[in-house]
């Protein structure tokens, strides 16, 4: 076929005894490592996303809950049955 190359698996007794293992258990360890990286990478990007994109809620949110507070300590206060401090 044109265009295609073909990679020939070495015989077995061309390599010295245990080699494969060790290069087997060493790509996967590079693989391990590269994975990691780049997943951490594309997980705090995704999170960063998100997080400015939650920004705007969250600050409504919680100026619409130190309105209340305020409003209802504020109304609290006033209904007190106090006599005014001299």
């Amino acid at each position: 076929m044109a265009g295609r190359v073909a990679f020939a698996r070495p015989h077995s007794s061309a390599l010295p005894h245990g080699i494969e293992e060790y290069i087997v258990h060493r790509v996967m360890q590079r693989v391990d490592l590269v994975l990691d990286m780049r997943l951490r990478e594309a997980i705090a990007t995704v999170v960063q996303e998100q997080t400015r994109s939650i920004v705007p809620r969250l600050r409504e949110e919680v100026e619409s809950v130190v309105r209340h507070a305020v409003y209802e300590a504020v109304a609290d206060e006033l209904s007190a049955d106090r006599t005014p401090p001299l």
